[in-house]
């Protein structure tokens, strides 16, 4: 059973190996050499190093798991298992029902529509008891309705999301469109609303800062947009802890509340300081996608990586690597790539970049490597890496020590 309560190996490791590249990522290499690429790699000792900084960070609030940026089971119900980790914020309901065989507290971070999950949450006396479906409207209640009346299923259990963006002077909308709840005395009314409503029980709210929590404030080689992040922070930040305190009163006047969610991997100390938070959500610190190397406040540990073989070499200069086209999610531009670690040296060509199955790659590195050699590649997010892969090998010591099946290894595709 995996075990992440501990920030030690076997002990012959050094205490942060990823600390030396030139050690790091030649032992990965020889610690999966007999596996076909790609390959997808879990670092134990960085693993546990990341879930013990994000307790550290989060300064006693508990974390609820955010699944959407890990997808690996069993790393998730480790996670679980540890002092300060307290439930799972899902990102599907057909998710969270699966999730539900094992995980007793489950919340629905998103709106669903999923009329067969549904119906199995409704008519299951276990499942509505662990599971939270999330609302911000009156049409999402009579969605639920539409599937099965009132009279005729389980009391469904809502949290009620407010939007947590920011409305900025001269720059306008900051932020994720998510909710239209935003003034307190919408949520107020919404909440008042809710409680009547036959068939439902109103147990919590969440709040997701995303120009906050996901926006990096210490950007690679743009000093601009970093001073830019962290002025628009220095202020959104503070006008949230006020609207939402003003909104968690607001609802509490109609609903005893059992949770208050907000924030995410890149803003657990200043989510946690907001006394109207009972808990915050994090995921993706664990895995450490490149993108979080842009934080001036932490920086994870690598622990997830995935490797590829090169295959050919178009010209003296260049080599060629089978696959590499793994882009994360978001507004297309050259964050979104994959960033090769190792060999160290290599940068992809302007006009191919990162290829569904070829990703050319020249740099000083590039005439030294022959087909057969490995290379390494650090995804931009985190949990987006497992949908690319069944499996990830746990690495210890320089050694697999378990493989860890993904979503999508155990026959799963939620979105």
């Amino acid at each position: 059973m995996l075990d992440l309560s501990s920030n030690r190996g076997s002990g012959t490791e050094d205490a942060a190996p990823w600390a030396t590249p030139s050690r790091y990522w030649p032992a990965m290499t020889t610690a999966t050499a007999g596996l076909d690429a790609p390959v997808g790699a879990l670092h134990l000792g960085a693993l546990r190093h990341n879930a013990a900084d994000m307790l550290r960070r989060a300064h006693g609030k508990p974390i609820r798991v955010a699944s959407k940026s890990i997808r690996v089971r069993s790393v998730i119900e480790a996670l679980l298992r540890m002092p300060g980790y307290e439930g799972v914020l899902a990102y599907t309901l057909a998710e969270a029902i699966w999730l539900a065989d094992t995980v007793e507290d489950l919340v629905v971070g998103y709106p669903t529509a999923e009329r067969g999950s549904i119906r199995r949450l409704a008519t299951d006396a276990r499942l509505a008891s662990r599971i939270t479906l999330m609302v911000d409207s009156i049409a999402q209640l009579d969605l639920i309705d539409s599937v099965v009346a009132p009279g005729e299923r389980e009391p469904i259990r809502i949290a009620l999301e407010l939007d947590a963006s920011w409305n900025a002077p001269v720059l306008g909308h900051l932020g994720v469109r998510r909710s239209p709840v935003y003034e307190p005395a919408d949520a107020g009314a919404l909440a008042a609303y809710l409680v009547q409503r036959p068939g439902f029980r109103l147990v919590g709210m969440m709040g997701y800062e995303a120009q906050i929590a996901g926006v990096t404030n210490r950007p690679a080689g743009r000093p601009v947009d970093g001073a830019v992040n962290r002025w628009m922070q220095s202020r959104s930040m503070p006008e949230l802890v006020e609207r939402r305190t003003r909104a968690v009163a607001a609802v509490r006047e109609h609903a005893d509340l059992e949770f208050v969610n907000g924030g995410g991997t890149g803003s657990l100390e200043a989510t946690a300081a907001d006394g109207s938070v009972t808990e915050v959500a994090a995921g993706s610190g664990l895995f450490g996608g490149h993108l979080f190397d842009g934080y001036a406040h932490f920086t994870p540990a690598p622990a997830a990586a995935f490797a590829m073989d090169v295959v050919r070499r178009p010209s003296p200069n260049h080599a060629t690597i089978l696959g590499g086209g793994w882009i994360a999610s978001g507004p297309p531009a050259p964050d979104r790539l994959p960033r090769i670690v190792w060999p160290e040296g290599l940068s992809m060509l302007p006009r191919e970049a990162a290829g569904e199955v070829q990703t050319p790659v020249g740099g000083a590195a590039a005439a030294q490597l022959r087909a057969g050699d490995r290379v390494w590649f650090r995804h931009t997010k985190s949990g987006e890496l497992s949908e690319h892969l069944n499996e990830f090998q746990l690495v210890d010591d320089g050694r697999i020590v378990d493989v860890l099946p993904t979503y999508r290894g155990e026959g799963k595709v939620f979105l």
